[in-house]
């Protein structure tokens, strides 16, 4: 005789300002996993169903098997699933390790991957805020207060902006013992008072190094050493429980500095500092390869040589990101810089300086380095508007 078939439980009392969700381009919404959605209750030994923000048990198939779709690991607990099919977060749920965990819609990650250069502008812009806010958060320490969760997030997004590592993922660490910022593990830190190295293997097995320099950062990762446990970022909770912290906490940070409580606007994630650095470095490199220098022309002595190479450029930033020249070029450095390289390269002298008075010179935004500055400028400026290659010279007949 087959087992009854459990009642629906009671629905739960709903959220008295729910978050609402936030139009995308592509048909997607913007969601927070604060959004009343799904959990699952294991039904069999391999088997889960699902149980509405309502209190109802799912019965569509076709949601049954978008769910499915997911792959949700069975181990994972704490899961949220999301009810709107076209929301770009589908799922969260705390793996093994008590770790937050995410799966995103695919069109979410298409998009991401194929417009990571449209937003640097904005991203540009907003970076001033960021910082004054991370170094405001850096300052509220107090002596003797509980290690704060926002202390730890305003730490990585410094390092993220100091050192161009990755954030790191949990998958990535678990499977294959390659790490970022927030799955770094206490022996990856060395301090000698103010100053930190850290050094660790990272994503597919290379070495990554980096130092830095800085009384606050090396006083919070102090206090994370102490913490019980191998992971070296983690916070005390309210009740004194240590907790980690994952790349959506640092996401969510950041979304919550640049928004200032609203939902409009873009939404900026720990990637885009790695983006934005490595653009900026291609661009002073541009820079000082087609900055006049003197020609070994002895016919011509008032010729004008240029030292561009893209592939060199690459190299330097790839060297500086800790990936490879082809990664760079498709991820992190923006398409019209190295279009302005070859441009300018092609140049046979007096537009190039023309190019740099147009786009540097400049002290605002205060918050940016001079070649961030030169940057922002550069993406400022439309396309049409940004210096063309002059015109070959006309051989005479």
């Amino acid at each position: 005789m087959p087992s009854p078939r459990p009642a629906s439980p009671p629905a739960p009392p709903p959220a008295a300002i729910p978050p609402r969700p936030t139009r995308l381009p592509g048909g997607l919404v913007y969601v927070s996993p604060q959004l009343p959605g799904l959990t699952r209750v294991r039904s069999g030994e391999k088997k889960f169903r699902y149980r509405q923000a309502n209190g109802q048990w799912l019965q569509d198939p076709d949601e049954i098997a978008r769910i499915n779709r997911l792959a949700i690991p069975p181990a994972y607990t704490d899961v949220w699933i999301c009810p709107l099919p076209n929301g770009h977060l589908q799922a969260t749920g705390l793996d093994a390790r008590g770790r937050r965990q995410y799966r995103y819609h695919p069109e979410w990650r298409q998009q991401r991957d194929e417009g990571k250069f449209e937003h640097m502008l904005a991203f540009g812009r907003a970076l001033p805020r960021i910082r004054t806010r991370v170094a405001r958060d850096l300052a509220a320490r107090r002596s003797g207060q509980p290690l704060a969760r926002t202390l730890v997030l305003a730490t990585l997004v410094r390092l993220l902006d100091t050192t161009y590592l990755r954030v790191g993922n949990e998958e990535y660490a678990s499977s294959n013992r390659s790490y970022g910022l927030t799955t770094l593990r206490t022996r990856h830190a060395r301090l000698h008072g103010s100053h930190l190295k850290l050094r660790f293997r990272g994503k597919s097995g290379v070495q990554q190094e980096a130092e830095l320099n800085d009384p606050r950062v090396a006083r919070v990762v102090r206090r994370c050493q102490q913490l019980p446990g191998q992971e070296l970022f983690q916070y005390l909770d309210e009740d004194g429980v240590p907790r980690t912290v994952g790349s959506s906490d640092v996401n969510d940070y950041l979304r919550e500095i640049t928004h200032s409580g609203h939902a409009e606007g873009e939404h900026f994630t720990a990637k885009d500092f790695r983006t934005w650095h490595g653009t900026t470095q291609a661009l002073e490199l541009t820079r000082l390869a087609c900055a006049p220098a003197p020609s070994t022309d002895a016919a011509n002595p008032a010729a004008i040589s240029t030292r561009y190479s893209a592939k060199a450029i690459l190299v330097e930033v790839a060297r500086q990101l800790g990936n490879t020249p082809a990664v760079c070029k498709k991820s992190y450095v923006h398409p019209a810089v190295l279009e302005l390289g070859t441009r300018l390269a092609s140049d046979a002298g007096p537009g190039m300086q023309g190019v740099w008075d147009r786009i540097g010179g400049t002290a605002s935004p205060r918050g940016l380095s001079a070649a961030e500055r030169r940057l922002l400028a550069f993406l400022g400026k439309p396309r049409r508007q940004r210096p063309p290659a002059r015109p070959p010279t006309r051989t005479k007949t």
